[in-house]
């Protein structure tokens, strides 16, 4: 199988290795992205119905009609299973983290039309740090966009490590009115990852990033999925989040 038209040569792998991303081109069919987004709708109208069923328009991050964080649905969602223990997935996953790996998770990310709501600098290492204080070794975020991108409905921008800013895991400090974990206060405005819908970014999770917000009429939608080349388990030996494994030696595991 061939994603895209060019995003496997070498010079790809250079470039990720160097800058700590990249952008791969119409990684998925239209198929995969209208079963992806059909599949979140319908989560979507699950969560509105627990919030009804509790009286609130809050559930966890999700906001209703605003916010919504939909995360760890697989596990009870063929659609979703099948996508990140896929074939397409197998590929990025081989050609970016190595012939064995792990799934770790997965959530879809979306912004309301004129929601003000921003992400702030920070390392996704950064965040695993706070369950795994040993935690060194960078996994691999899969960021999908389901919407066209830009800077208006709220893409993520990115600081490539040739800035010269990456040094590890950085110290992330926690904004106490936004409850964000900040890897970076600096003034570099970062590269926006400006994709079409069904084309994908690829980055180490030690790779700076945020995101700004939707000041759009139109809602903004992501899926985010992410692999790990080692079972990343909390001190107590439980798992993190998921340890599903996924490649052997290069080969999909049933």
């Amino acid at each position: 199988m061939t994603i895209g038209t060019t995003i496997f040569h070498e010079d790809v792998r250079a470039y990720f290795r160097r800058e700590g991303y990249a952008i791969l081109p119409d990684v998925l069919s239209a198929e995969q992205l209208t079963a992806l987004r059909s599949e979140l709708d319908r989560h979507i109208s699950e969560i509105d119905d627990e919030m009804d069923e509790l009286g609130t328009d809050v559930a966890g991050l999700s906001h209703r009609g605003s916010r919504y964080f939909v995360a760890n649905r697989m596990t009870v969602n063929p659609v979703l299973r099948d996508f990140v223990l896929g074939d397409t997935m197998a590929e990025v996953c081989r050609t970016f983290l190595g012939d064995d790996c792990w799934f770790f998770l997965e959530q879809f990310v979306v912004k309301f039309a004129e929601v003000g709501m921003t992400f702030s600098w920070h390392q996704d290492s950064g965040y695993l740090k706070q369950t795994i204080p040993d935690h060194e070794r960078p996994y691999l975020t899969c960021w999908i966009a389901l919407d066209d991108m830009s800077e208006a409905n709220g893409t993520i921008s990115v600081l490539p490590f040739s800035r010269g800013l990456y040094d590890g895991i950085t110290e992330h400090v926690r904004d106490d009115a936004s409850n964000d974990l900040v890897g970076y206060s600096g003034d570099d405005p970062g590269d926006p990852v400006l994709i079409p819908a069904g084309w994908m970014a690829v980055f180490a999770t030690t790779l700076l990033h945020r995101s700004s917000a939707n000041t759009t009429d139109k809602a903004r939608r992501s899926y985010i999925v992410q692999y790990s080349g080692e079972p990343l388990m909390r001190p107590d030996g439980a798992a993190a989040i998921h340890a599903i494994p996924f490649l052997v030696d290069g080969q999909r595991v049933t």
